[in-house]
């Protein structure tokens, strides 16, 4: 059947079929306007682990999501698909995961792992394998985007967007990153590994594309990525949890904190979402869960903001989501907000998804 066939006999108010792509939608890939990537990747996690788990967790999860979404009602009939990966993504992801701990229960003794023949080898091997993902990520990414299509990223840790971003400067000579996040990510090498999760954002920077990275939600730092924010002289703005709270407090609202925002980033934005920058009960088994945060609905507000501002969203990643062992919480609440930041992207990107449903009341 064609497109329009399918959307014409395909009913939104019930179950999403089973066999499926994401949230239930019949489109093949050719048909879906957006394509989205997950990267089960986890290798250099250091405290929670589960990442990998995410992006399967968030499949499960989407079959359950309404498609008449109030912001976007008709965002489902531009087809939404998820994409095929390698099965050795997942693979290294496990295999090098269990060749990193040594590696990490080594710094925590205090052992200089430069200095023991064996682990500085595996050390070497992990972040050779790592970027190779990376590299297989932006070949993925390409390969999409250069069929027309809009490609998202869904991890695993946050160190899996790097080749997503590599991917759009081959499109984009210049473009911000809008960090959601309980963490700066701005560590060197962290552990030792080069492209560690908590060393995402550094490891951006020396992206010269990517002009900058504005922060939001910030509650954990350590001194060298104070002075990797000072270094960069405005490259990197940073709206910790603390300071945003205070504003708050003092009656500034969140619609003004969020045209201050926006405001300081440039024309072009990606976004990347670590899930942990929202209050722990929306992801209580992400991996480096902080006290503080922010609301489902101030992330969703802020990005509905962004894509009526004039700017351009070019992408967005959504990373850390991990599943509890007995229960699918995370998986639902990163369903929803990737169904959400979705309508956010195509509606910025001229696509149509309907008008916003109101209610009389």
């Amino acid at each position: 059947m064609t497109k329009q066939e399918i959307i014409n006999t395909f009913d939104p108010s019930q179950p999403g079929l089973a066999d499926a792509t994401i949230f239930g939608l019949p489109f093949s890939s050719e048909q879906s306007e957006i394509i989205i990537i997950p990267v089960p990747w986890e290798v250099t996690v250091s405290y929670g682990a589960g990442a990998s788990e995410g992006p399967e967790a968030i499949l499960d999860a989407s079959f359950q999501v309404d498609l008449n979404h109030q912001d976007f009602p008709e965002l489902w009939k531009l087809g939404m698909y998820y994409a095929e990966i390698p099965e050795t993504w997942k693979n290294n992801s496990d295999k090098y995961k269990a060749l990193a701990q040594p590696i990490i229960e080594a710094l925590e003794d205090g052992q200089d792992v430069n200095q023991i023949p064996a682990l500085k080898a595996d050390l070497d091997t992990i972040n050779t394998v790592c970027r190779d993902l990376h590299t297989q990520v932006k070949e993925t990414v390409l390969h999409w985007m250069n069929q027309g299509k809009k490609v998202v990223l869904v991890g695993g840790d946050h160190s899996t967007p790097l080749g997503y971003y590599e991917a759009l400067v081959t499109k984009h000579d210049n473009f911000g990153i809008l960090h959601l996040d309980a963490h700066m990510d701005l560590r060197i090498a962290y552990e030792g590994f080069t492209y560690s999760h908590a060393s995402i954002m550094y490891n951006a920077l020396q992206i010269p594309q990517i002009s900058k990275i504005v922060q939001v939600g910030i509650r954990d730092f350590c001194e060298q990525e104070v002075d990797v924010v000072h270094s960069e002289k405005g490259r990197v703005l940073v709206h910790t949890d603390s300071d945003l709270k205070k504003e708050t407090f003092e009656g500034k609202t969140w619609a003004e904190q969020c045209d201050a925002i926006i405001a300081s980033l440039p024309q072009k934005v990606c976004i990347s979402f670590d899930i942990d920058g929202m209050y722990p009960w929306y992801c209580p088994n992400t991996g480096t869960p902080v006290p503080g945060g922010f609301s489902f609905e101030q992330a969703t507000y802020l990005f509905n903001k962004l894509a009526e501002s004039g700017k351009e969203i070019i992408g967005f990643d959504l990373v850390e989501v991990a599943p509890g062992e007995n229960d699918d919480w995370d998986g639902n609440v990163g369903a929803r907000m990737l169904f959400h930041m979705c309508g956010v992207l195509a509606k910025n990107n001229g696509l149509h998804t309907g008008t916003k449903i109101n209610f009389p009341r």
